[in-house]
């Protein structure tokens, strides 16, 4: 089996369970084959939790959830140095983000020093614990959630949080029918079977190796820095695009030409992964609300007056 009918048997299977979301699904893959980690933003009860779990029993890596709660501290999440009276010595007692898939349940409940644990660990692929840096498993992804709607209790991510988050989604509702069949899985317990492992840890790190091979043109290049060098001369943008989010979009457009089954991408890849790369990485100036303006709205405008190489 190539890697192409992999990828497919894998969303049809993570589709069994997270119905009616292949697009979703789609974006979620994009991320863990680009190398990066998500965010996804959206009400609560829309599965969330259930892809994350979905996808990590369906590629046979190891899986935690973190819910983050005010009270929640780093040390929870990157581990602590405990003396062992036995040995007199002092041992390392791993933390839950010794894991392939993590997700960081409600990440903006929990408070900035908290969040800043992440960092290292989204960044460098590693922690450091008492002076002593530990090198996290591979593969490595990070996916939080946030709730747009309540902001009682919350702490909004900083920019260079935001910034290490390869993608920003929603799932958005499920349509009427795709609802409907959830309710049949539900009431006939089809949605609490045990999920089976349809790919391996070794295919999918082959997989994250071969992305990185997809061919970029000198052209496509030009167009990507050209998108992002518009949004730092925006008026309506305070603060644009970083460097790192021109290697995101970069990254996210092969692994889109890779799920697409090419070796090389094309200005459809770049331009569909535009919003859902860049979006989150835009703080608006203040006059950009009073104008109703959106990081969506002001990404169509910079796409549609920028020439698309052919």
């Amino acid at each position: 089996m190539n890697s192409q009918e992999q990828l497919n048997k894998l969303i049809n299977h993570i589709e069994q369970v997270v119905v009616g979301k292949r697009e979703v699904i789609k974006l979620v893959l994009i991320a863990l084959l680009a190398e990066g980690h998500l965010l996804i933003e959206d009400v609560p009860g829309v599965g969330k939790t259930t892809l994350a779990n979905t996808l990590a029993s369906s590629i046979a890596c190891s899986f935690t959830r973190i819910q983050f709660t005010p009270d929640t501290l780093p040390s929870d999440i990157t581990g602590l140095s405990i003396y062992n009276l036995q040995s007199g010595q002092f041992e390392f007692v791993q933390g839950a983000i010794m894991s392939s898939i993590v997700l960081a349940d409600e990440i903006n409940r929990t408070s900035p020093k908290t969040q800043a644990s992440l960092l290292e660990a989204m960044e460098e692929r590693q922690i450091t614990v008492d002076g002593k840096s530990y090198k996290l498993p591979k593969p490595f992804m990070v996916i939080a959630t946030q709730n747009p709607i309540d902001y009682l209790g919350t702490y909004n991510l900083p920019e260079a949080q935001m910034d290490r988050f390869l993608m920003r989604i929603s799932m958005g509702y499920p349509s009427s029918l795709d609802e409907k069949q959830m309710i049949k899985n539900f009431l006939g317990n089809k949605g609490r079977k045990k999920i089976d492992a349809v790919l391996d840890v070794a295919s999918l790190c082959k997989m994250q190796e071969e992305v990185k091979e997809v061919a970029v043109s000198d052209d496509l290049i030009g167009y990507i820095y050209e998108v992002v060098y518009q949004t730092r001369q925006h008026e309506a943008i305070q603060l644009g695009v970083s460097p790192r989010g021109s290697l995101a979009l970069i990254r996210a457009a092969q692994a889109k030409a890779y799920v697409s089954g090419r070796d090389y991408i094309i200005p459809d890849d770049i331009v569909a992964m535009i919003d859902p790369v860049l979006q989150h990485r835009l703080l608006l100036a203040p006059e950009a609300t009073i104008n109703r303006l959106t990081p969506e709205k002001i990404l169509g405008q910079i796409v549609g007056k920028i020439k698309i190489p052919i």
